[in-house]
């Protein structure tokens, strides 16, 4: 290799180190990865608990697997609130940076939307974030569920993002505190912002109020995570 070809080579590298220092996610001092999944190894889908598992089923998108909702979970909350939830069965997040890949598979309306939980401490007593085209009082913000319908609190939100349909989204929730963001594509700056401390702690997942679509890429950063199972959801019709 003679000397133009080394510092052409030389270059190459450190621009792609570089556009792959610029993607990686920032990450508060002390994070680290304590969770990830892609649904490329047989037995993915024994990480979750959901509300209805016979609604998400492993798919190939584009030749990977992905984890697809693809029906309406049969499932009826106590009080208004999701109906299609897929929980990490066996970690409890306090502070978290939760990165995912997203799709909807629902023809665009106001309300398209997919969906990221935590702090899950059960049926009753939960965060989401309602990520949908169009924001009003019952879409596009942060909710909690706390033994009453969902309740709409962020602080800040834009008017809606475009899921458009069959495409691919980075999505990241971070919450520190009491102090909630949530980022669409562009991971710079947050579509949601919102203060809450009523649940310092619990399981995280992703769904969708009642809509249908894919999720796949799944990482969590964190300082540290509880080992807890969550428990199963009530069966639909049960008491």
């Amino acid at each position: 290799m003679n000397t133009r070809q080394f510092l052409l080579t030389a270059t190459a590298l450190l621009v792609a180190l570089d556009t792959h220092a610029a993607d990686a996610p920032k990450l508060p001092a002390g994070y680290k990865l304590l969770y990830e999944q892609d649904f490329t190894k047989p037995g993915a889908l024994k990480d979750f608990v959901f509300t209805d598992a016979s609604a998400w089923r492993l798919a190939k998108e584009q030749d990977k697997p992905a984890l697809e909702l693809h029906k309406q979970s049969a499932y009826k909350p106590e009080h208004r609130s999701p109906l299609n939830i897929a929980l990490i069965a066996d970690k409890v997040f306090g502070d978290f940076v939760m990165e995912l890949d997203i799709l909807s598979t629902k023809q665009p309306y106001g309300h398209q939307d997919m969906c990221l939980f935590f702090g899950f401490t059960g049926p009753m007593g939960y965060y989401y974030n309602h990520i949908a085209v169009a924001a009003d009082l019952n879409a596009h913000n942060v909710f909690i569920v706390n033994n009453a319908p969902r309740k709409n609190f962020a602080k800040e939100t834009t008017q809606g993002v475009n899921w458009g349909l069959n495409i691919w989204h980075k999505v990241r929730l971070e919450r520190k505190g009491a102090t909630i963001k949530v980022y669409f594509d562009d991971l710079a700056k947050p579509i949601m912002l919102a203060e809450d401390a009523t649940f310092a702690k619990g399981h995280a997942g992703f769904g969708s109020f009642d809509d249908t679509g894919k999720v796949d890429n799944i990482k969590i950063w964190a300082p540290s995570a509880e080992d807890k199972n969550v428990a199963p959801f009530p069966k639909a019709g049960a008491k």
